[in-house]
């Protein structure tokens, strides 16, 4: 599972590249290692779920700070 995770975390990486985004290019790049060196590893199922949640937590909260506090609507266009 997280080696996929990783596989597509690297594709949206380069397509991120290709757009010339770079700072989200770099956040999916380090998502990728994260992945790809987390599915290597002999882990339990339960913390392998675990992992994933707070995987998920650190996203939302991130994701939700920058929409609320920093993210200008319409200021691209």
């Amino acid at each position: 599972m997280y080696k996929l995770m990783g596989f597509w975390t690297g594709i949206f990486a380069v397509m991120f590249y290709i757009g010339g985004m770079m700072t989200p290019s770099l956040l999916m790049l380090a998502s990728t290692g994260f992945f790809i060196l987390l599915g290597y590893m002999n882990l339990t199922e339960r913390m392998y779920m675990y992992i994933l949640g707070a995987y998920l937590m650190v996203f939302m909260v991130g994701f939700s700070y920058y929409t609320n506090f920093i993210h200008v609507p319409g200021a691209g266009h």
